[in-house]
């Protein structure tokens, strides 16, 4: 089975099989990862209150961008991935945030309003807009307030994008219009670039 679900016609297989095969490769590069991180943390508590608040991280791989809340002063971060060998390099690295498996589309376990911030990274540009729609759907749901995204903003690097293209995301597209697929569900969205092609998208729940 195993190298067969790369050439799958179901993206679900294909994408768990691409992220439980490099899980050991991208753990070694959990610190430059976080550096990188860096500069779009500091556009989310620029914009909105970390400290004090549950946070849940979806597709949160290694929990580098889930440990980047803690440090914030969040109270309580939960990492959520469907790949389990991410989730076993998240667990023996960062043993002050809870991580458990799951899938971003039904989040059925949790109750609505569970999290006072719902957050994702370069997780929704690797699905096409119909499952970016039911994840946001679930993020609306499961949020108090604010939805983080950090994702692709502006020009790729090109190594970057013969990633993508192994992985098959729809991430030209996703630069594209996900300002707009954001505006369908939320009341408030707005973009803020920071490095490298990349930056944060930050949503507000309607809750009247």
């Amino acid at each position: 089975m195993g190298i067969l679900h790369y050439f799958s016609k179901d993206p679900d297989k294909r994408s768990r099989f691409i992220f439980n095969f490099i899980a050991p490769i991208y753990g070694y590069l959990g610190t430059s990862v976080e550096r990188n991180f860096v500069s779009s943390m500091n556009a989310v508590t620029k914009n909105i209150r970390v400290e004090g608040k549950d946070v849940m991280d979806l597709g949160t791989g290694t929990g580098a961008w889930a440990a980047n809340f803690k440090r914030a002063g969040a109270k309580q971060v939960l990492g959520i991935d469907f790949a389990s060998k991410m989730l076993d390099k998240a667990k023996s690295t960062y043993s002050n945030i809870e991580f458990v498996q799951g899938d971003a589309e039904n989040l059925k376990q949790f109750a609505d309003n569970s999290f006072d911030i719902v957050t994702a990274s370069f997780v929704l540009h690797g699905v096409k807009e119909h499952k970016r729609s039911n994840i946001l759907r679930e993020m609306s749901r499961v949020s108090r307030k604010h939805i983080v995204i950090h994702d692709f903003i502006g020009k790729t690097p090109l190594s970057i994008r013969f990633l993508e293209f192994m992985e098959r995301s729809d991430y030209k597209y996703f630069k594209l219009n996900f300002c707009n697929e954001l505006n369908m569900h939320f009341s408030h969205a707005q973009k803020i670039s920071t490095k490298f092609g990349t930056g944060i998208y930050i949503a507000e729940k309607n809750t009247n």
